[in-house]
């Protein structure tokens, strides 16, 4: 039995399968890399705006499923997007901690001057 060559790029092997030779894999066009990122969003679902980081953690999933299914415009169009909602959800959750922060703060602070104060009134007197 002997091993016949089909064309320039595959050759038969002894069991019937097909071997594909090196210089084809270097002529097939490589699909783009991707990008879906899903590092962002996961790092984004610990920002205080729930719905939002949510909503981009399922865009990067969504876009991840389209890249490994070869919709690599659709992965694209996706991954885009998870990007935007997620450095919306980071910028939501910064100002709702901001939020937060100052309004504690400044409660704090009123408490602190109105007990010193009537301290004071009642030392007075």
């Amino acid at each position: 039995m002997a091993v016949g060559v089909l064309d320039s790029q595959t050759k038969s092997s002894l069991n019937g399968s097909t071997l594909f030779d090196r210089g084809s894999l270097k002529e097939q066009e490589l699909p783009p890399p991707l990008r879906s990122y899903l590092c962002l969003t996961m790092l984004a679902c610990f920002c205080p705006a729930y719905p939002v980081n949510i909503v981009a953690l399922v865009f990067s999933v969504m876009s991840r499923n389209s890249y490994y299914q070869g919709d690599y415009d659709g992965s694209r169009r996706l991954g885009r997007s998870a990007l935007y909602v997620a450095m919306a959800s980071i910028i939501i959750g910064l100002l709702v901690i901001a939020i937060t922060c100052i309004v504690h703060f400044t409660t704090v602070i009123r408490k602190a001057t109105t007990k010193s104060r009537t301290k004071l009134l009642n030392n007075l007197n």
